[in-house]
């Protein structure tokens, strides 16, 4: 931990300004959409990136309603018509028969309960509205091949040292550098994430590879023994992205995403049905992937001084409630009120923490409880009264553009 850190406090009496200076470490999903909705409050943000181009991998994500209320707030609801499909339903599955065991109504019922839909789109392509947004607000915003090495608070600013010999002082630092984050590292010690003993495929299809019977429902999972296989269409649907999660005894590769070879995954999965095995099947050999799965425990507070996280390096999250990049947004707005709604940074980046931090832990433990009972389960009794997702745990009710700070 640098030394100025210990000093970091803020004085109550410092007051927000639209010209203080705000520094995001991270452009990713979290970052991007920290640096929009702070643009858009009439701050001014400077993004510092690691890698040398931007850019997302080949990834699917889910943005439930919840997601789509930031998405839409921030003048991103007409980009994500054009880049994402909205599924009319979805479906839990026996692994060996592909029986319906669960259906999940989703469309225009999504938006009649929540006042938003449920969308399915590709990293890459939210990642790019994302990247355009920022930069048509500000084209000298986004910095890239920025390394964080260390960062000190005087207690009258932050001075963030990267590995390219440059030294950029701002007056608030946002941690958006995701599982393995540098600014985690800096405020409370270097500790390695939990491995949570599972591992994960993902491949990219493309919709002409597959028969027309392997287009419906929309979205679905099957769910088997220690095994489960998600898979939902993206880039309007002409793609189909699929996740294939497996026990492992443990995870040794270097990197979030590993080239993995496509018979490695037919193999672990050769006990489900055929239509699952198919997918797997019609994956091109350079679109297949695999990682580790980890996330962290809950953090007893986020921040210190001008310093605070967000996203995945404030409450990295297991994917099994899909709600990891929405919750990252859910932070990104938050903090974007209370910027505005605050009178001094203290009260700014406490009132945030004090609004994210019970559900981001929430969101950490029910995700871990999802992986079991969805692994651990019998799939021939498995049912409605057993399914649990982010309607029935109540997480696409909120609405971070309304919610109380």
């Amino acid at each position: 931990m640098t030394t100025g850190i210990s000093k970091g406090w803020l004085p109550d009496n410092e007051r927000v300004k639209k010209n203080t200076a705000i520094m995001i470490i991270g452009a990713g999903i979290g970052g991007l959409t920290a640096a929009l909705a702070l643009q858009r409050a009439g701050f001014k943000v400077s993004v510092y990136e690691q890698a040398a181009e931007l850019g997302e991998a080949g990834a699917g994500l889910t943005i439930a309603p919840n997601g789509m209320h930031v998405l839409n707030h921030l003048g991103l609801g007409k980009a994500m018509k054009t880049i994402a499909m909205t599924p009319r339903h979805g479906a839990v599955m026996h692994y060996k028969t592909g029986r319906v065991l669960v259906d999940i109504p989703r469309g225009d019922t999504q938006v009649e309960k929540y006042g938003a839909p449920y969308c399915q789109v590709h990293r890459a392509d939210l990642h790019a509205a994302l990247v355009d947004a920022v930069a048509a607000n500000d084209p000298q915003c986004i910095h890239t091949a920025y390394t964080l090495t260390d960062f000190s608070d005087s207690g009258e600013a932050i001075t963030a040292d990267f590995e390219n010999g440059v030294s950029v002082i701002a007056d608030v630092l946002i941690g958006c550098d995701g599982i393995r984050s540098v600014v985690r590292s800096e405020l409370f010690g270097k500790e390695e994430p939990r491995f949570t003993g599972y591992i994960a495929w993902r491949g990219m299809v493309p919709m002409a590879n597959l028969p027309q019977e392997l287009t419906g429902p929309d979205s679905a999972i099957w769910l088997g023994p220690g095994h489960f296989l998600t898979r939902y269409r993206v880039r309007n649907g002409a793609l189909l992205n699929y996740v294939a999660v497996a026990a492992c005894d443990g995870w040794q590769e270097e990197g979030w995403s590993v080239a993995a070879e496509v018979s490695e995954v037919v193999e672990t999965f050769r006990d489900f049905e055929p239509n699952a095995r198919r997918i797997l099947e019609a994956t091109p050999p350079d679109h297949c992937h695999k990682w580790g799965i980890f996330d962290r425990d809950p953090l007893p507070v986020w921040g210190h001084g001008r310093v605070t996280l967000l996203g995945d390096a404030a409450h990295p999250t297991s994917p099994f409630l899909g709600q990891g990049a929405v919750m990252a947004m859910e932070d990104a707005l938050v903090l974007a009120r209370s910027f505005e709604l605050s009178e001094s940074l203290a009260t700014t980046l406490q009132r945030y923490e004090d609004a994210r931090r019970e559900r981001g832990a929430f969101v950490i433990l029910e995700s871990r409880s999802n992986l079991k009972l969805i692994t651990e389960c019998n799939p021939d009794t498995f049912g409605s009264d057993i399914h649990r997702n982010e309607e029935s745990l109540g997480l696409a009710d909120y609405d971070a553009v309304t919610v109380a700070i």
